[in-house]
């Protein structure tokens, strides 16, 4: 499992990732944002309520301040003294993620062990070496404990947010030795420079989806309807264990030879056939993140 893998989000690199990809960008804004408008609807009124209560609470300047755009807030953080200090970003980088290896599955210890969080611990403060599938836990917990403070509740549903959009993502899900598709170079589409193959599946995948983001959500919502009840079904372990199939059986289904870039870079070519089975899969893990969200926080603020 990799512990290091080294992240950075924002819609201010989103037009140079494909060229240019920085590791790690979960989704990228666009699926985050995604995610957040497929679940708003489906709050029932007394979660709507709550969550608006929370959010109105909160003077936080790193995103805007309603609920779609909370759901990047978590990246924001993180980043917010990547370049300085690095206390935010040492103690919460390694929550967005769970390393389940491939060759060798076990949640547990990709989950460092799964270990409680230490008595009278706020999750916000937990340890560092954790992973999303805890934390998406913790979180939900505390959106249910209205006897904590007012500001851990709040922390609690900003990284809710994100981290149940972060589970969805194949790539932040398993590993292949390679940091979580970071050390995996392919080409795609016209693109004669090689892309990193998480950052592939962070924001290409999504922008094939589609540029409008609600109109995105719109018909993610209508063609998966249907799923919907069962899709909220299970816990944050089952999920990881869906995202972790959909990356053995799907991302990481690379041709067996690489072949150069135009400046020489070995990169594994994607065909036309890997980018649609990659396009129905992040429809798929977009809704299902969207859906789950809304449960979880419906669960959480009856």
């Amino acid at each position: 499992m990799h512990m290091s893998r080294v992240v950075l989000t924002g819609s201010v690199f989103a037009a140079c990732a494909l060229l240019h990809p920085a590791p790690g960008l979960a989704w990228g804004d666009e699926g985050h944002r995604i995610v957040g408008r497929i679940a708003l609807p489906l709050l029932t009124p007394a979660a709507l309520a709550q969550v608006d209560t929370l959010l109105a609470a909160d003077d936080d300047a790193l995103t805007e301040r309603d609920f779609v755009a909370r759901t990047v807030w978590a990246d924001r953080w993180r980043d917010s003294d990547r370049n300085s200090s690095k206390v935010r970003y040492t103690a919460t980088q390694q929550w967005h993620f769970v390393d389940i290896e491939i060759a060798h599955p076990d949640l547990s210890d990709a989950c460092a062990g799964q270990r409680p969080l230490p008595e009278g611990t706020p999750a916000s403060q937990g340890p560092a070496r954790d992973c999303v599938v805890d934390k998406v836990e913790q979180f939900a917990a505390e959106l249910t404990d209205v006897s904590l403070p007012q500001a851990e509740r709040i922390l609690a549903l900003k990284f809710l947010l994100h981290f149940t959009g972060d589970l969805h993502q194949p790539l932040h899900a398993a590993d292949n030795h390679d940091q979580g598709g970071n050390q995996v170079q392919v080409l795609f589409s016209h693109h004669h420079v090689a892309s990193r193959l998480h950052a592939y599946w962070d924001t290409a995948v999504v922008q094939r989806i589609g540029r409008d983001e609600a109109a995105v959500a719109q018909d993610l919502s209508a063609t998966f309807a249907a799923q919907s009840a069962a899709w909220q079904q299970g816990r944050p372990a089952d999920w990881a264990q869906e995202s972790f199939a959909a990356a053995r059986d799907v991302v990481y289904t690379l041709p067996s030879t690489a072949v150069p870039d135009e400046h020489g870079t070995p990169a594994y070519p994607l065909d036309q056939a890997y980018e649609q089975r990659a396009e129905a899969t992040a429809r798929q893990q977009l809704a299902k993140a969207g859906f789950r969200l809304a449960a979880l926080l419906n669960a959480a603020l009856r």
